[in-house]
């Protein structure tokens, strides 16, 4: 009943408050002043690994439009990922926290026995805050917060969901998993035919090509790819391998698979600009997590992959462009996080970010400003089933030093990124003052998310 009431509260107060936005710019005759605000677009892929863009290093793949945001804006080459797996860092981008914070610590399954989070009710996200204030909000494509009431994505602040609400597809052409079709057109069951990135890259330039002036939109666009299976239509494969024949069988597969979401990257983007919003518009884009190297992906020169806390399983690709507010061309090394997204496109709206999150705006370094690198500690976790034992990996990054646990109950390892930034020497024994520094701060955050309910109440 609590959380019913505030619920309702919120409802109440958005209404109020965008009514009351409306008569005060309508008495004033002038455009409102949603008008005058940007329209966002967060484009999430789906464990894209950080070598698997061209400006990021590939020297095999053809990505011109998943590289063309940073051409014209600005590139991280610090980005990090909340989590090395997929619900966790979307918690975390939507909600501006701490994953474990908001009750998403692990991956969020259709099988409740094998599933690691559920996002609590009472944790406020990037679409309601921005639907309160006059923003027409979208998500299109992969959900993966929850499968039930109140969890699902039209509760949660989008007016308008055409996707996925479940964690990963079967098969990327008859959208299943486990047998049930997740699909949905907001609560209704569909069916569509055709690939799933080619679906959600169509329903996304549909989206922009039927918004209009009068108020600004957010949409947050989520693919599925190139997450397994490795389905590329074979034309895309057959692409690769005119230009690298001698290419691996997984090495091409998936180049294909990754080429093949960049064409429909492109016609999203290519929708924006037709649609006379490019100019207006903040685009920015990231990977969930690290790419599989089991599956052919690449994760540059960075140690391991997804499903680790080793730099290959959370540092990742992420750009944003905003012609005439974003210089073109840049590239930083600021620290960012998944969690940053959200109170930088609520500064990019000119709206205050909530009280209690720990995620920071970048988006003074997005103009080209001086901003001072965030004095903070940052902690990256997963919880998982298996031989996790539902237990969980966690890591600390303070400035350069990392201290991390790869496995539930194992040692930790300490390096130093400055020095070391592929993790070759490990420091615990050379620097115990440092680790047990460390150490003693990420315990003390864990229990704190110890005390956040992660489960349904049922």
């Amino acid at each position: 009943m609590k959380q019913t009431t505030r619920r309702q509260f919120i409802g109440q107060t958005s209404a109020l408050l965008a009514a009351a936005s409306i008569r005060q710019a309508n008495s004033a005759g002038t455009t409102s002043a949603q008008n005058s605000r940007p329209n966002i677009i967060v484009i999430l892929v789906d464990d894209l690994g950080f070598g698997d863009l061209n400006r990021y290093g590939s020297d095999d793949l053809l990505t011109p439009n998943m590289d063309s945001i940073g051409d014209q804006g600005a590139r991280f080459q610090n980005a990090y990922s909340n989590c090395p797996v997929c619900s966790p860092t979307r918690a975390a981008l939507l909600s501006g926290r701490f994953q474990d914070m908001v009750g998403v610590p692990g991956v969020i399954r259709t099988h409740l026995n094998n599933s690691w989070g559920y996002l609590s009710p009472d944790a406020r996200l990037l679409p309601e805050i921005l639907q309160q204030q006059g923003y027409q909000t979208a998500c299109i494509g992969k959900w993966h917060l929850g499968l039930e009431p109140p969890n699902l994505p039209n509760q949660r602040g989008f007016g308008h969901f055409k996707g996925f609400l479940g964690d990963m597809m079967d098969d990327y052409n008859t959208h299943l998993r486990h047998g049930n079709n997740y699909m949905r057109d907001n609560d209704k069951e569909i069916d569509p035919e055709g690939h799933a990135t080619d679906l959600f890259s169509d329903w996304a330039a549909d989206y922009i090509k039927q918004q209009s002036s009068a108020n600004p939109f957010f949409l947050y666009l989520a693919y599925n790819a190139p997450h397994a299976p490795i389905q590329p239509p074979q034309e895309f494969v057959d692409r690769y391998r005119d230009r690298h024949p001698n290419a691996d069988a997984k090495r091409a597969k998936i180049a294909g698979f990754i080429e093949h979401l960049d064409e429909g990257v492109g016609r999203v983007l290519s929708a924006l600009k037709q649609s006379g919003f490019e100019e207006n518009t903040l685009v920015v884009f990231a990977s969930d997590n690290g790419g599989r190297r089991d599956l052919g992906a690449s994760n540059g020169q960075w140690r391991d992959n997804k499903g680790t806390l080793y730099e290959g399983g959370i540092r990742v690709p992420m750009s944003a462009q905003w012609p005439g507010s974003i210089p073109s061309g840049q590239t930083t090394d600021r620290i960012a996080l998944s969690m940053d997204i959200m109170p930088t496109v609520l500064q990019a709206a000119g709206i205050q970010p909530p009280g209690g999150i720990e995620g920071r705006s970048f988006l003074p370094t997005l103009r080209g400003e001086t901003q001072a690198e965030e004095v903070r500690d940052l902690f990256f976790t997963r919880r998982e089933g298996g031989k996790f034992k539902g237990g969980r990996i966690a890591c600390i990054r303070r400035g350069d030093w990392k201290l991390l646990q790869p496995m539930p109950g194992e040692p930790y390892e300490l390096y130093n990124l400055a020095d070391d930034p592929f993790e070759r020497q490990e420091l615990t024994k050379a620097q115990p003052k440092v680790s047990r520094e460390l150490a003693s701060a990420l315990e003390a955050q864990l229990a704190r998310y110890d005390k956040v309910p992660w489960k349904p109440s049922r």
